[in-house]
This record gives structure tokens, C-alpha cells and sequence, in this order.
């Protein structure tokens, strides 16, 4: 077919002529956006070079185990720390201190062990060592690495946190130790002890070590929850499946039964919402009416000024009246709305039939949904890992952690080899050099940032790739069905497969230019998103006024380019035009019949809502009566949970998911029909010559001429 011929539009976007040989998507193809294409992959091959060079100069371990203060994370091979997989503090009263909140690190030596942990102060230990070496030789175990001077004065060995001034019964958590909290008849101990010795001589109470693990008892709870949520999944997981497997059926039910209700449930809605209001009118004229005479009934909103007890305004008639000329004025504009719009309302329900009923030929499309969900959630997986790697990249970085939040020297980088022959520890008492961050000079790490910039925008195209290769294959494959004139005869095989080829082989430079644009959006959103996090404490009413607008802004744009987008990819099915021509011609497709757009659009939306919730509604009922043994016939077979809620909200979370999946193909589906319909009416008038492509039922709604007899 000659190219020339398949062009439909002009410069201005005047229909083109009629082409006798057009049958729904053409299979003359050739390839589009080269450019954009190879640009494409390119940046997935530096993407799998990126991930390469993090995952040579990262560590994840460094995120998974805790680290020391000598930047080495617990566990790690070929150190001091291989058989050491606790972190243990020196001081953890330390730990109460406001820089923790600070610079959320604990001003305190730590180490690597994995000894039992008994209570010795230090004090206590260096007094008896000529008599019990056995406690020293278990004590040292806790100090600095390689430090075996019990000579050495006890405030000096404090001051430079060479041993911990105490150790005290512990219990690993989160791969750290923290006090062994208990409570004996309502009292907080520690070993059966209420008070204990600090090491310095001094006598302190257990709440004190509460403050200093402040907070831990909340973690604690959360995860003694926390493992009761997954006992719950895991002795409910195969009924959780057996209530999305009901929500699947549920769903396909529902879009089967679309082709024969569509229009009873909307024009029961409709009705509905009439009554309702019509209902609302009588009762604001009641109570108009029957404070007639009241005193004070007559009073104006005006003259009672601002109440904050809205119950005073209910005793207005002026209120009452004001409530039923507005309600009169909606009821109005919906009944001049169904009159004026009938025709294009019965198009868009006669659509909805129709797209239930291309479903129903062509079922695989139903499935095509998993096939985007395998793609994002690889690029969910890859970007993850790649942003863990990017993190853990570098040598370990040191900075001075002070006790004195206004020690000069605090937050500095530092040298933990020749911190102790520094000044800092004579200026700021107490201050230690210890591990902050894994950075690096090099320049791999200085642009680290960048890189992570890059992660996060490349991840976003490749999201948005997935989402819009879904919509053109579902889009051509629902285009073969519109276009077929004999239906199902003509319908091709293997639409969707057919579909998917096309849309990888011909178009993916634009498919991949449609992404990008949309990415480059996201992305600006993401940054001003963090930009308002980091200024939500100012002062500058301007500047967050400004954020709020381009926020604004940058979302309708978003939401205006998905639209664009959405439909482009159904021209680019049809016709195999590069990008920016098939937004073009769907934008002056779409403008011309913006009416019907507006109709089809919010008809299609109220079902497919409706339908959501009937199916997550439903199944949630159901599984509520199960999960609380309220159904006899099963009530020996649910399982014993410790919260029910559990596989509920998992049930009814995942159902409306299920259901969202179905009828997002039920969506595309409508939308290529839409614009397929609209191509029909444009291009041919029901003659023999040029004959409809449409169905019977559109055709009778239209009041056009009869349909050619479809040959057999």
C-alpha cells in the first residue's frame, strides 16, 4: 500500500479521503523514531553498565548488618568482626543523648561481638584482676580491638573509650545488643537488678538504660506484631488465593454481563440520583415550610453572622430556601444534560457493550495485564538493587561524634588512626571518632548522586516503556476486532500476538519517545516533591506558594500527557505513524467529537468503578464471614488467626487490584473502539461503496442508513 494513500489527515487536520483498501491496522509497516529507538537502547546498555560498576564497587551487607565504629559491618570475612555478628555500644547511655537525633548515630564506641553478655562494671573488673584474671580476660573480649593494657588508668581507658565502662545482661536485636529489659511484679529490671553501677562508681536506675533505648519497646512490640501478621500468612496464605481466585472469576463475570446490563446499571444509577435529589428538594421545602412562624426563623445568614454550631443556620428558612434552589438548579442540569445528550449517553453504554463483547473474542487480552506487571516489577527489582549498590559504594567515612552539641569539631571528617593525638578530645571531652557514611574522593564517588539521578529517571522511562508497549499491543489487538468486517470471521489470528509483534518490531523508538517525554515529567515532580520536604520548615511564604503551583501544574501535565499518550499509542496501532504524528491526528480526532469523549469517558469510569467495588465489596463480605467462622459449612476449616484482619484487607486489597487489572483492558478496549468508531463515521457513510464497520446497534442509534448486507 502506498504511503501516501494511508495519510487520513491534512496540514489542518482535515479528514482525509476515503481509501477502499483500509482494513484496520495495516501490515505495511515501517520502523518509527529510529533516532529515538537507538537512543533507547543505548541508555539500557549504559543502564546495565551502571548497575555492573555499582555492583563491583558495592556491598549491600553494609546495609543489611550493622557497622562499627571502624567501618566494618558485623560479620564481615577476612577482619576481626568474622565471628562477631552483634554490635555492641560501649556507653549506651549515650545513646539518650540529643545528637543522636542529630546525626542519627550514637556517640559511643562500637564493636562487633557474640560472647553471652554478663553485668561487670570496669571499675570492678580492674580491682580484682591480680586475683580474678578469668573476669579480665572475659572483659577485654568487649574493648577496642588489640587493647590489653589492664594498667592503663581507669579514666583514661573511660576518657579514650578504650573498654566500655560497663557491660550489663543483653539480648541481640536487630543484629545489636540492647539491655535485657523484664518487668518483676510491675517494676522495670535488668538481671533481677533495679539499679546498677556505671562504671564510674555512680549508682543509676534501669530507666535510665529505658531512656537511653528509647523507643525499643515500640520496636519490640511492632515486632512481636509483626511476626504474629506473618503466622497469619502463613497458615491463611492458600485461602487468601482461593478469595482472589473468586475476585478473577468475579471479575470476568462481571465485564461478560457489561454486554447485557451497561445500560440498566447506569440508567438505574442515573434515576437513582434524580430521586435522591428529587427527594432532597421536598425536603428542604418541608422544612422551608414548617418554620414558618418560628421566631426568629425569618433572621438572615447575615444577620447571625458566623457560627461555628452549624445547627444554628438549620434553624434559617433563608437556609433551607438557599439549599432547595440549588438542588433545584442541579436536578435542572441534569435532566437538560440526559435530554440534550441522550444519543451520545446510548453511544457510549453501546460501546461498553461492544467492548465486552470484542473481550469475549479475544480473552487473551485479559491476560496481557501479567505480562506488564513481569516487566515493572523486573524494573522495580533492578532499580532497587542498582540504588542499594549505588548506596553501599565507597570507603568507610569518619566524622567526630561529640557528647557537647556545641563542640566546634562535631560533624567533621576524622581520622580514627591519629584521633587521640588531636586536640579535639581535649576541647570536646568525650568526643569520638567513629563511622558516619560509605563515601570516597574518586570520581565514581563524587558523582554517586548523579548516578542515583540517573537510577531513578532511566527506571521511570523503563516503567513508563512497559506501560505504553501494553497499550499499543492491547490497542492493536482490539482495532483488529473493530475492523473486521465480518465478525468474528474476519477477526485475524492471534490478534494480540500479532499486536505485540508489530508494536516491538516497528515501534518501540515510539513508544520509547512517549515514555520519556512522560518520564521527564514524573521526574520534575519528584524533585519538587523533595524540594518541598527540604522546605517545609521555612519561613518564605512566597517560596512554598511557588512550589504549590508548579506542583500543581506539573501534575496536570502529567495527567493531560497520559491522555495524549494513551491514544497516540491506538493511532500508532492503527496506522504505524510515528509519535508525534499520532498524537497529532488522535488530539484532532478527539476535539472533533469532544462531547462524546466527555461522555464515554465519564460513563466508562462510573461502570468500571462500579464494578471495582462490587467485586472487592463482594469478596470482601465474604471472606469476613469466613475469617469469623460465620458460615457454618465452613467453620471447622478456618484457621486459628491471631488478628482476622490480616487476610481480610489482604483478600479485599487484592481483590480490587484483580479487578482494576481486568478492567483496565476493559478501558483500552473501549477507548480504541471509541477511536475507531470515530474513524468510521469520518471515513465512510454506509453505502455500498463504503460500507460501516460498526456494529448493528451503533448503527441503529446513529438513524443512519441501513447497513450494506456483510458478505458471508
Amino acid at each position: 500500500m502506498d504511503r501516501d494513500e494511508e495519510n487520513y489527515y491534512g496540514r489542518h487536520g482535515e479528514p482525509r479521503k476515503f481509501d477502499p483498501k483500509f482494513r484496520g491496522p495495516i501490515h505495511n509497516r515501517h520502523c518509527t523514531d529510529i533516532i529515538c529507538c537507538v537512543i533507547f537502547i543505548v541508555v539500557i546498555l549504559g543502564y546495565i553498565a551502571l548497575g555492573v560498576v555499582a555492583w563491583v564497587h558495592g556491598d549491600p551487607r553494609k546495609v543489611i548488618y550493622p557497622t562499627d565504629s571502624y567501618g566494618q559491618f558485623c560479620g564481615q570475612r577476612d577482619t576481626h568482626n568474622e565471628n562477631k555478628t552483634i554490635l555492641f555500644y560501649f556507653n549506651i547511655l549515650k545513646c539518650a543523648s540529643p545528637v543522636v537525633l542529630i546525626n542519627l548515630q550514637c556517640p559511643t564506641t562500637q564493636v562487633s561481638e557474640n560472647v553471652e553478655i554478663k553485668y561487670f562494671p570496669y571499675i570492678l573488673v580492674i580491682a580484682s584482676y591480680r586475683y580474678r584474671p578469668d573476669q579480665w580476660n572475659y572483659f577485654r573480649q568487649f574493648c577496642k580491638p588489640g587493647f590489653n593494657n589492664p594498667r592503663k588508668s581507669v579514666a583514661q581507658v573511660l576518657r579514650d573509650e578504650d573498654c566500655p565502662s560497663m557491660i550489663i545482661p543483653s539480648r541481640p536485636f536487630l543484629k545489636r545488643c540492647f539491655p535485657d529489659f523484664s518487668t518483676k511484679n510491675g517494676v522495670l529490671t535488668v538481671a533481677n537488678q533495679t539499679t546498677f553501677k556505671d562504671g564510674r562508681g555512680k549508682t543509676r536506675n534501669v530507666t535510665d538504660l529505658r531512656e537511653a533505648a528509647n523507643g525499643i519497646n515500640n520496636v519490640l512490640d511492632a515486632r512481636s506484631v509483626g511476626m504474629k501478621i506473618f503466622e497469619d500468612y502463613a497458615i491463611s496464605w492458600y485461602w487468601i488465593l482461593i478469595g482472589l481466585f473468586i475476585a478473577m472469576m468475579l471479575s470476568l463475570l462481571f465485564l461478560v454481563l457489561l454486554r447485557f446490563t451497561a445500560g440498566v446499571l447506569f440508567w438505574i444509577f442515573i434515576f437513582g440520583v434524580i430521586g435522591i435529589i428529587g427527594y432532597g428538594i421536598w425536603h428542604c421545602y418541608w422544612e422551608y415550610d414548617h418554620l414558618k412562624g418560628i421566631p426568629g426563623s425569618d433572621l438572615t445568614v447575615y444577620d447571625i453572622g458566623f457560627q461555628t454550631d452549624f445547627k444554628v443556620y438549620l434553624q434559617l428558612r433563608q437556609t433551607w430556601l438557599a439549599f432547595m434552589i440549588i438542588l433545584c438548579g442541579v436536578e435542572v442540569i441534569i435532566i437538560l444534560m440526559l435530554i440534550f445528550l441522550r444519543n451520545r449517553i446510548r453511544i457510549a453504554i453501546a460501546l461498553l457493550k461492544e467492548g465486552s463483547r470484542a473481550i469475549g473474542y479475544i480473552m487473551s487480552t485479559l491476560f496481557y495485564p501479567i505480562v506488564t506487571f513481569l516487566l515493572i516489577a523486573i524494573c522495580i527489582s533492578y532499580w532497587a538493587v542498582t540504588a542499594v549498590f549505588l548506596a553501599t559504594s565507597g570507603e568507610p567515612v569518619y566524622k567526630v561524634m561529640a557528647n557537647q552539641t556545641l563542640c566546634k569539631y562535631a560533624n567533621l571528617t576524622c581520622d580514627p588512626e591519629t584521633f587521640n593525638t588531636t586536640n579535639v578530645t581535649k576541647l570536646c571531652p568525650g568526643a569520638q571518632c567513629t563511622f558516619a557514611f560509605y563515601g570516597g574522593e574518586s570520581l565514581y564517588h563524587k558523582y554517586i548522586f548523579i548516578f542515583q539521578l540517573a537510577n531513578a529517571f532511566v527506571f521511570l522511562w523503563l516503567v513508563n516503556f512497559a506501560i505504553a508497549l501494553g497499550q499499543c499491543t492491547l490497542a492493536g489487538a482490539f482495532a483488529s476486532y473493530y475492523w473486521a468486517y465480518r465478525k468474528p470471521a474476519d477477526i485475524p489470528l492471534w490478534p494480540l500476538f500479532s499486536s505485540f509483534g508489530r508494536a516491538i518490531r516497528y515501534h518501540t523508538g515510539s513508544l520509547a519517545f512517549g515514555a520519556l517525554i512522560l518520564a521527564i515529567v514524573q521526574l520534575i515532580r519528584v524533585i519538587l516533591e523533595y524540594l518541598d520536604h527540604k522546605l517545609k520548615g521555612t519561613q518564605n511564604s512566597f517560596t512554598r506558594f511557588l512550589l504549590c503551583c508548579l506542583k500543581c501544574c506539573f501534575w496536570c501535565l502529567e495527567k493531560f500527557l497520559k491522555f495524549i499518550n494513551r491514544n497516540a499509542y491506538i493511532m500508532i496501532a492503527i496506522y504505524g505513524k510515528n509519535f508525534c504524528t499520532s498524537a497529532k491526528e488522535a488530539f484532532f480526532l478527539l476535539m472533533r467529537n469532544v462531547v462524546r469523549v466527555a461522555v464515554l469517558d465519564k460513563v466508562t469510569d462510573f461502570l468500571l468503578f462500579l464494578g471495582k467495588i462490587l467485586v472487592a465489596g463482594g469478596v470482601g463480605v465474604l471472606a469476613f464471614f469466613f475469617f469469623t467462622q460465620r458460615i457454618p459449612v465452613f467453620a471447622q476449616e478456618v484457621p486459628m488467626l491471631n488478628y482476622y484482619w490480616v487476610p481480610l484487607l489482604t483478600v479485599i486489597i487484592g481483590s480490587y487490584l484483580v479487578a482494576h487489572g481486568f478492567f483496565s483492558v476493559y478501558a483500552m478496549c473501549v477507548d480504541t473502539l471509541f477511536l475507531c468508531f470515530c474513524e468510521d463515521l469520518e471515513r465512510n457513510d454506509g453505502s455500498t461503496a463504503k460500507p460501516y464497520f460498526m456494529s448493528a446497534s451503533l448503527h441503529r442509534i446513529l438513524g443512519k442508513k441501513k447497513l450494506s448486507p456483510k458478505k458471508a
